[in-house]
């Protein structure tokens, strides 16, 4: 069935708008922020242990290396005769590369090297060792890390304290967390792949669904979706189904019911058109009062002869009985034949002389129909059109009919195209006989031509409406070149 009525002012299912992104971007969002949510969880979490495990590794490690050197100095400091000879212990100790031994001994601090002694202990940590307990701190000591451990020599009341530089260790710490990071960063752009995959796995029957949907708009009733395949998605292709098979059966036992009665009309109505015609006949000889009343039934018949025969056309429309055929003509020149035909012989057509040889492919008959209903219809609401345009615009062709009436409002626009809709200016005239389906068969006409139809303002400023038609042009097939053949 090829009927699709415009119907711009439909009913839609209202719900609170509560995000402009798409089911799908929504979708790979959430992907990709649980994926990041998930990595940035293990990342914080084997960091954590990391660290832990290598300071506390670390801190073991000092603690029994320094109790040992602690061990070994109380054994050999009274053998040291002098500062030069405490100084060698502490160098000959068995300390790693990074370890810097300090002692506290008879009131005087020693250390191997400048860089690191008494200043590089902290105070809080001199005093915990000094009361006998051993203790250990991390702290910074010129811009670098270091781990420091005291321990007390009580028969020689002095202490001993050994740092270690934890720079290496902080690099190593830092190196993981950036691996940690692109880690992360690398899972939360896969989760947002896998999420992009999903959805479009997801949201592919939903595509169906508005494929199918958007094939019944364009008239395609008989439209329906597979079932049995997933028995969820039966959920919705079944009702779906059945809506469609209802519309289907609505929209034939409509167009049933419009054909059925514009046939039947069809008769009384010939046979009131001849008695309208034997009356007119007779005219002069009836009284003025019985005049008045021929003039007011024949224009009745004439509307009601109008009617049919525009129901009978939108009921072929309907039931899918409009056959078209097509023939490739010069536009420029069908159009001004068409204009002429129908007596509009005072409208100028107007077209650029690129426009000349432009070809399109219509039904002739039908086509002058759309010419003939946009000039009918600028003569009933705007007094006649005042000049037919044919312009070229990329690979379309635009025929405009203009007038100097009071225009189309800008509300009006789209519904102006339905059937039986004749905007505010329907009826205020009354020599107005139209019913309100010649523009809504234009747009089923061009509509089958491949085209298209809107109204605008007129370009020049002045009052009135342009209606355009819009068609796709036929290239026009490249010659070959001769070829002269000698013998």
């Amino acid at each position: 069935m090829q009927a699709r009525t415009r119907r711009r002012r439909r009913a839609r299912i209202t719900a609170p708008v509560r995000r402009r992104i798409g089911l799908r971007w929504r979708l790979t969002l959430t992907f990709g922020l649980g994926a990041a949510l998930l990595s940035a969880v293990m990342s914080i979490v084997t960091f954590g242990l990391t660290r832990e495990n290598l300071v506390s590794q670390r801190e073991q490690s000092a603690v029994t290396r320094t109790v040992a050197n602690a061990s070994r100095l109380a054994a050999q400091l009274p053998e040291a005769a002098d500062s030069a000879g405490v100084d060698q212990l502490l160098k000959e100790l068995p300390t790693p590369e990074g370890a810097l031994p300090v002692l506290h001994y008879q009131g005087q601090w020693y250390a191997p090297t400048a860089q690191f002694g008494e200043r590089a202990v902290p105070a809080t940590l001199q005093r915990t060792v000094e009361e006998g307990q051993p203790a250990q701190m991390r702290t910074t000591y010129e811009g670098r890390p270091y781990l420091i451990t005291g321990v007390s020599i009580p028969s020689l009341s002095a202490e001993y304290y050994e740092g270690v530089s934890l720079a290496d260790l902080q690099r190593t710490l830092d190196g993981l967390a950036i691996s940690l990071l692109g880690a992360s960063a690398l899972t939360s752009l896969a989760g947002g792949l896998v999420g992009y995959w999903a959805s479009r796995r997801v949201f592919a029957p939903l595509l169906d669904v508005g494929q199918a949907a958007e094939a019944i708009a364009s008239g395609r009733l008989d439209t329906r979706l597979p079932v049995g395949g997933d028995p969820d998605l039966d959920l919705i292709a079944a009702p779906f189904n059945e809506m469609a098979e209802a519309l289907e059966n609505r929209l034939e036992r409509d167009a049933r019911f419009a054909s059925e009665v514009s046939h039947e009309l069809r008769s009384p109505l010939m046979t009131l058109a001849a008695t309208v015609e034997v009356l007119e006949n007779s005219r002069e000889e009836m009284p003025e009062r019985a005049r008045t009343a021929l003039v007011l039934l024949s224009a009745d018949v004439d509307r009601l002869q109008q009617l049919v025969e525009d129901l009978l056309e939108i009921s072929r429309f309907d039931v899918g009985a409009i056959k078209l055929h097509l023939e490739e003509v010069l536009v420029a020149e069908m159009v001004i034949q068409a204009v002429s035909v129908l007596g509009g012989g005072g409208v100028p057509v107007r077209y650029d002389p690129d426009v000349g040889d432009v070809v399109v492919r219509v039904d002739k008959r039908r086509f002058g129909r759309v010419i003939a209903n946009l000039l009918d219809n600028a003569e009933r609401y705007a007094g006649g059109a005042t000049a037919v345009t044919v312009e070229r615009v990329d690979a379309h062709v635009r025929i405009a009919v203009e007038d100097r009436g009071n225009g189309v409002p800008e509300d009006e626009r789209d519904i102006i195209f339905d059937r039986f809709s004749r905007g505010s200016e329907g009826g205020n005239r009354a020599a107005d006989t139209g019913v309100g389906l010649g523009l809504a068969l234009v747009d089923e006409h061009v509509r089958l031509h491949g085209g298209r139809v809107w109204v605008e303002d007129r370009r020049d400023g002045e009052r009135g409406a342009r209606f355009v038609v819009e068609l796709p042009i036929v290239e026009a097939p490249k010659e070959e070149p001769m070829v002269e053949v000698t013998a």
